[in-house]
C-alpha cells in the first residue's frame, strides 16, 4: 500500500466530535502498550505521528487518523491498565460502546494481542464484545519479532484457542520493527472494505428492483 497521505485528524469523546465526510473507519483496540501506535505509525509509514506513551492508560479519547483520504483508523484507549481510576474506565466503556453500536461508518475492528502471551481476560472479553455487537475482527499478533518465527504457529495457535475465533475472523502476525505482516494487513483491510462496498451496491441494486416491480 503507497501511503500518499496520513494525518492526525481529531479526539473525540461524542459523537459530535466525529468526522461526518463518511470515510470507511476502522477501530484498533487492544491492552494498553501493546503496540496500537507503533502499529498506526508503521502502518502509515509515518514516525511518530500516532505518538506511544511511557504511561499506560494515556490516551483517553478516540484518535482519529486518515490515510490517503479513504479511510480512518480510530484509536481506541487502551484497556487493562490498573491504575486507570474506575471513574475514567466507565468513561471510556460507555463512549465505546455507544461507538461500537451505533457508528454507521465502522467497518470492522483490528483488535491487537500481544504474540508472547495468551491473551488476557480483557482480550477475551472484548472480543466477545464485538462478537456479542456484530462486529467482523481481525486479530493481530503483535510484537512478533520478539519470537523465534518457528515458534509463530504454536503462539497463534493459543490465541486462536483462547479467543474462540470464528466466522471470517482472521489472525495475523505484525512487527513494528521488521514490518513484518504490514503488507497482510493493509490487503486484509483492502479486501474488508471492498466486500463491504461490493454488499453496498448489492444491497441498492436489490432495493431498486424491488421498488419498480409494479404493485399487484
Amino acid at each position: 500500500m503507497k501511503i500518499t497521505s496520513a494525518e492526525f485528524i481529531t479526539s473525540a469523546v461524542g459523537p459530535s466530535q466525529y468526522p461526518t465526510d463518511g470515510l470507511p473507519e476502522i477501530a484498533l483496540v487492544g491492552r494498553s502498550n501493546v503496540g496500537k501506535s507503533s502499529l498506526l505509525n508503521k502502518m502509515m509509514n509515518r514516525k511518530g505521528l500516532a505518538r506511544t506513551s511511557q504511561k499506560p492508560g494515556k490516551t483517553q479519547t478516540l484518535n482519529y487518523f486518515q490515510v490517503n483520504k479513504m479511510l480512518y483508523f480510530v484509536d481506541f484507549p487502551g484497556y487493562g491498565y490498573a491504575k486507570v481510576s474506575k471513574s475514567i474506565k466507565g468513561q471510556w466503556g460507555k463512549m465505546i460502546e455507544s461507538y461500537l453500536k451505533n457508528r454507521k461508518e465502522l467497518r470492522f475492528i483490528i483488535q491487537l494481542v500481544d504474540i508472547r502471551h495468551a491473551p488476557s481476560k480483557d482480550d477475551v472479553a472484548m472480543y466477545e464484545w464485538c462478537k456479542e455487537i456484530g462486529i467482523p475482527t481481525v486479530v493481530v499478533a503483535t510484537k512478533g519479532d520478539k519470537i523465534a518465527r518457528g515458534r509463530w504457529l504454536q503462539h497463534t495457535k493459543v490465541i486462536r484457542e483462547h479467543l474462540k475465533l470464528r466466522g471470517d475472523d482472521s489472525i495475523l502476525i505484525f512487527s513494528s520493527e521488521t514490518g513484518q505482516g504490514r503488507d497482510e494487513l493493509w490487503s486484509e483491510i483492502k479486501r474488508r472494505l471492498y466486500e463491504h462496498e461490493e454488499q453496498k451496491q448489492d444491497a441498492i441494486a436489490s432495493a431498486k428492483e424491488t421498488a419498480e416491480q409494479p404493485q399487484e
